[in-house]
């Protein structure tokens, strides 16, 4: 079981993301967005849309910090662990908290506004869930090594090895020892890397390049002095 978990599932979660985004472009360009459902209800959206993907971004640099980054590289720098951790738990806690109430309203909003549920697919809704249970995890991991004398040092042991899974040579027996929460953010995590393309997560690859570009959209107010000249 730890070898298909830690040596055999994440390249399987892997291949879906790319492989699946592959083929969700050639096929359905069109759909590749997120629907927007702006239209249907404006006032929880516009809280928990920005709470969550300010957050989420933080925390995506957060991770990046902590485990692609080894430890000897923060050795080098002269940081300590115990600074380390402290800035890891004030802003992995406050990215986290807000990731996770920006998900909180969305899912809520999807679920229990009726005409943003009528248009909603089952996609939309394990996407919420996945993204919901996985920043939960980790923000119950973030706030529990909190609470302990000696945090543990996961930039020893699942930093070292998401960095093996990478380079296609994944050290299984770095992840034996990990506290039980962390295992199951990172699974959890994988399985959002693995649903990605099947659902509205898939948009976190559209890069709006041309927008800059774009000949700007025209408005006219009606009842414009122009419209009642022409009345």
């Amino acid at each position: 079981m730890s070898i298909f978990l830690w040596s055999v599932y994440p390249y399987l979660c892997l291949t879906l993301l790319v492989v699946g985004s592959l083929w969700r472009y050639s096929s359905d360009q069109i759909g590749w967005t997120a629907k927007s459902s702006e239209i249907f209800e404006k006032r929880l959206l516009r809280i928990g849309s920005p709470l969550f993907h300010y957050g989420i971004i933080f925390v995506f640099l957060g991770h990046v910090a902590g485990l692609l980054v080894p430890l000897g590289a923060y050795r080098v720098l002269g940081v300590p662990a115990e600074t380390y951790h402290r800035v890891a738990l004030l802003m992995g806690g406050l990215s986290g908290l807000a990731a996770l109430a920006g998900l909180l309203l969305l899912l809520y909003r999807r679920l229990t506004v009726v005409r943003v549920r009528r248009h909603s697919s089952a996609g939309d809704v394990v996407a919420l869930g996945l993204l919901l249970l996985t920043v939960a995890l980790g923000l119950a991991m973030t706030l529990s090594q909190g609470l302990q004398r000696i945090p543990y040092e996961y930039r020893a042991s699942v930093g070292p090895w998401i960095r093996s899974v990478l380079f296609l040579h994944p050290a299984v027996g770095l992840m034996q020892g990990v506290p039980l929460l962390l295992q199951l953010h990172v699974l959890a995590a994988f399985a959002v890397f693995a649903a990605t393309p099947f659902t509205r997560l898939v948009h976190v690859f559209s890069v709006p390049l041309a927008y800059p570009r774009r000949a700007p959209l025209q408005y006219r107010r009606r009842g414009a002095p122009a419209d009642r000249r022409r009345a």
